[in-house]
């Protein structure tokens, strides 16, 4: 070996070792971000495997003080900010609310008894939602989001609202879903996240970015029904997986998330010095 190819060898070791030590520190910022949705879906899934059955604490109710306890844990360390947690807060209530109409609808149920429940939804269900918000306001900071072409604010809260509402409207009147995902790629067809794990920064389109924390809590989803939190119609006999249509509306649910989670993070362009985040942290 040459000196030239030496040297064009070491460059290659060098890039590979970047390389490695970028998807290490993007793996463990994405578990940093998800942290509240992993300790979730581990309380639900060693809940349904180990809770005994002749304790007068009810294993929904356990849950509810287990969340709260999560969350508690994850402002006391520094890991959320008050800011954020007040909009995943707002996130857990407008989760709730929904939770009440689709069971009332017969849209799932939930098989177990519990006390701490409003309407028959037990509160647990509530921090399902939030725990969307946290890994967004989260990942967020870890990543420093900054985005180019994002649309105008007052369009994606009109966006959120319409999607919200037509989950409870389309029972009665026409479903407007199409229509939804055909404003969602007009608003963000040119939009782009760039986020950085390491030093260099990575780009990746927000629509891509939706659909795969989309797919991300569908496959959640599974986990969760499978340990019996909650279950569909199709699901009450025999545990089947989750229709593969649930990842249209949880596509739709994660853009009202993310929208909530820009109340908290100022929108940055790639050239924008500054983190609100790090300032709200001091709050």
């Amino acid at each position: 070996m040459n000196e030239r190819q030496h040297a064009r060898f070491r460059l290659r070791l060098a890039a590979s070792r970047i390389g490695w030590h970028e998807l290490v520190l993007f793996g463990l910022k994405q578990g940093s971000a998800c942290l509240f949705g992993v300790l979730l879906l581990a309380l639900l899934a060693g809940t349904f495997l180990f809770y005994p059955q002749d304790v007068a604490l009810a294993r929904y109710d356990f849950l509810v003080l287990a969340c709260v306890g999560v969350q508690a844990a994850l402002l006391l360390f520094k890991l959320e900010t008050w800011r954020e947690a007040k909009v995943i807060f707002l996130f857990h209530i407008v989760g709730t609310v929904m939770e009440i109409f689709k069971t009332q609808m017969g849209s799932w149920t939930y098989p177990e008894d519990s006390l701490l429940r409003i309407a028959g939804v037990p509160l647990f269900s509530g921090f399902m939602y939030a725990a969307v918000g946290s890994y967004l306001a989260r990942a967020w900071r870890l990543f420093d989001f900054r985005f180019t072409h994002y649309p105008p604010l007052w369009a994606t809260y009109a966006l959120a609202i319409a999607i919200y509402v037509n989950f409870f409207a389309h029972h009665f009147l026409w479903d407007m879903r199409l229509a939804l995902f055909a404003a969602t790629g007009l608003l963000f067809w040119r939009s782009t996240l760039i986020f950085t794990a390491h030093q260099t920064a990575r780009q990746i389109p927000v629509l891509l970015g939706f659909l795969l924390v989309a797919l991300a809590i569908w496959l959640a989803e599974n986990i969760a029904t499978y340990a019996r939190a909650w279950a569909y119609p199709h699901q009450e006999l025999v545990w089947r997986p989750v229709k593969a249509a649930k990842i249209g509306a949880w596509y739709l649910l994660m853009i009202i998330s993310f929208v909530l989670v820009t109340t908290a993070h100022r929108l940055r362009a790639p050239n924008q010095a500054g983190s609100f985040s790090a300032r709200a942290a001091s709050r």
